[in-house]
């Protein structure tokens, strides 16, 4: 499954590098891009170990709006 979520509050490399890590510890992420100019994340995931909502939460643990 691929999915695209907007993150507004997503400003620097060090913002990237903590999305990045709240996503990839995930079970299930196969791959994510991140566009920090257009604060977007697209992520390619396995649907049979993750939902969705469980990686928006753990980016929501980072102290990440996501809309």
């Amino acid at each position: 499954m691929k999915s695209s979520i907007k993150i507004p509050n997503m400003k620097g490399p060090d913002d990237v590098k903590k999305i990045k890590k709240a996503i990839a510890c995930n079970e299930g992420v196969i791959a994510c891009e991140i566009s920090k100019e257009k604060g977007e994340v697209n992520i390619v995931y396995d649907t049979y170990f993750i939902q969705l909502d469980d990686i928006i939460a753990s980016i929501e643990d980072f102290g990440y709006t996501v809309l």
